[in-house]
């Protein structure tokens, strides 16, 4: 069985031009995370952007990763998916939390 049928048994997903919508919706939110890094560090600190800062970035990005994550699953045709997949998401974090 290859990787691409194990991700079609894992998540699912009825044919494997769903896993491949599944894939381009992660790959499209993180490029999309990744591309508003800059301008938003830049507007917060000018050409000197810290170390740090990428780092906080990428926590407080979490919430918007999300609703971008839902954006594209709609544009792609998955949304059912990824509400499914943002719905698992949260309630492990919230019983991580409750720990």
């Amino acid at each position: 069985m290859g990787w691409l049928q194990k991700l079609q048994h894992r998540w699912k997903a009825g044919s494997i031009w769903q896993v491949f919508a599944i894939l381009l919706t992660f790959a499209c939110t993180g490029l999309t995370v990744v591309y508003l890094m800059r301008p938003i560090l830049h507007y917060f600190f000018g050409n000197e952007i810290p170390g740090w800062a990428r780092v906080v970035y990428y926590i407080f990005i979490l919430p918007i990763y999300n609703l971008i994550l839902l954006f594209y699953g709609f544009i792609f045709g998955q949304f059912k998916f990824f509400l499914e997949f943002e719905k698992r998401f949260f309630r492990r974090i919230g019983s991580l939390l409750k720990k």
